[in-house]
């Protein structure tokens, strides 16, 4: 872990969102966070108040005297802070102007703007966050669900961290053994090291393995199932994305070929966060506009992470259903018969003898049979897995990229052993693993890895 930082500047940013609302929030960290606050601040004198306090005054110009608004602040000392670094935040009203410009006061008395995401790069620095709970902290700010909430913040507890430091302690003390064994060759161990440097290897890599097995989990209730709505024109696509969102986001009417693009939108269903895209409806069709929405839905067909596939069971099976049964055939799928309350040409059984996929009778426009579809959502991609917020989760491809490299170095570790390799040369892909489980954590990441990172966050956070 990163060793603790005295000698940062002071920065400043508006970590609440810009626009009007009952507050906003500007913070400052670093050094002189308190004596340049205490410039502005009528009311008290903050460097002389006490630790995790909050004060009532008003911001001031120190140079017109002019009273910016009336504020409520919170002085923090280091180092049981977000940063451990001296922090104030100014709860002031909100609104952009008021917000602003106090925001600029600070950076006109010896603050400076800080970057995206610096004030959680400076918890990492100082080594209060390892860099699996700096992206929980991102993960909480766009969760999307309560499951994604949860999981983040079973992150942010140190879970993934935890695990990581084991694995490579038990790395780390295989090599202390081997090193040993190197420096003292006439105790002729080589036999019962490299059994052990292979026992061990193989333990690490299954618990990587386990953790890998997770990733795709992670990465649903991180970013969200892709969701293709896919149907012939007028079978009820829209009425579903309606349904789900509980909003009018699109156009339901009875005359076919009313989307002509596809629609995305973000819902929660039985905890699974689900990116639903309504596509056009897939037909011939000689209309222009038409025909780039037709291969906009085949677009989002290849990309999705699942189809439903809306087919109008009152109507005979024609052969455009038939070929959007071929097109969606290696995708995950739900098949949807909808509009059962107009009578049942398409059955159950009929489509059973075309695929193994998961079959719901339904009425979108009665809402029939819809706690069935979010069931069979959930089953598909979450069954078995009852409490994902209290699991070990890989949640990004950083994390499963490089737990996917340390295994492949286990591997080759025990490769070697099995070949007969010196293990002088077999201790160079151990190292290998406990450096790569390393960049995970950050405790052995470059700092071009770093930088990028925080880099994506928000300004103020």
């Amino acid at each position: 872990m990163a060793q603790v930082l005295t000698q940062f500047d002071t920065i400043a940013a508006i970590s609440t969102p810009i626009g009007e609302g009952g507050i906003s929030i500007v913070r400052l960290s670093g050094e002189d966070a308190v004596a340049i606050a205490n410039k502005l601040f009528k009311g008290a004198d903050l460097t002389k108040v006490p630790t995790h306090t909050i004060h009532y005054g008003h911001i001031v110009d120190p140079k017109t005297q002019e009273v910016v608004d009336e504020t409520m602040v919170s002085v923090l000392r280091a180092p049981k802070t977000f940063t451990r670094e001296d922090m104030v935040e100014i709860n002031c009203h909100g609104g952009m102007i008021v917000t602003n410009d106090i925001l600029q006061l600070l950076l006109a008395n010896g603050a400076r703007m800080a970057d995206p995401g610096e004030f959680t790069k400076r918890a990492f620095m100082n080594g209060r966050i390892d860099l699996t709970q700096a992206e929980s902290v991102m993960d909480i700010v766009r969760a999307k669900t309560d499951k994604s909430r949860q999981v983040a913040m079973t992150q942010l507890a140190g879970g993934l961290l935890e695990k990581i430091k084991t694995m490579r302690q038990e790395l780390l003390d295989t090599m202390a053994h081997e090193e040993v064994n190197i420096d003292y060759p006439e105790y002729d161990m080589n036999d019962l090291t490299s059994q052990e440097m292979k026992k061990k290897a193989q333990e690490v890599s299954k618990q990587i393995e386990q953790l890998l097995q997770t990733a795709q989990e992670g990465k649903i209730i991180r970013n969200g199932l892709a969701t293709a709505i896919v149907g012939r024109p007028n079978v009820g696509k829209s009425s579903l994305l309606n349904y789900l969102t509980q909003d009018d986001k699109a156009i339901v009417t009875d005359i076919a070929g009313t989307t002509r693009d596809t629609l995305e939108e973000y819902v929660s269903v039985k905890g699974v966060p689900l990116k639903l895209i309504d596509t056009a409806g897939i037909h011939h069709t000689e209309d222009k506009v038409e025909k780039i929405g037709v291969e906009r839905s085949k677009k989002a067909i290849k990309e999705a992470d699942l189809v439903l596939l809306l087919l109008d069971a009152s109507q005979d099976l024609t052969a455009e259903d038939k070929r959007l049964l071929d097109l969606t055939a290696n995708k995950k799928r739900i098949i949807i018969l909808n509009k059962q309350d107009l009578g049942t040409k398409i059955s159950q059984e009929m489509i059973k003898n075309l695929t193994d996929n998961p079959i719901i009778v339904t009425s979108i426009l009665k809402q029939k049979n819809m706690d069935a579809l979010e069931n069979a959502i959930e089953k598909l991609f979450f069954s078995g897995i009852e409490n994902s917020q209290n699991q070990i989760l890989v949640t990004n491809q950083r994390q499963a990229g490089l737990l996917a490299k340390a295994k492949q170095s286990l591997e080759d570790v025990i490769s070697g052993i099995n070949d007969a390799m010196p293990l002088d040369l077999v201790q160079i892909d151990l190292k290998n693993a406990w450096d790569t489980l390393g960049e995970i954590t950050g405790e052995s990441a470059p700092d071009e890895l770093i930088t990028q990172l925080f880099s994506q966050f928000c300004l103020g956070k």
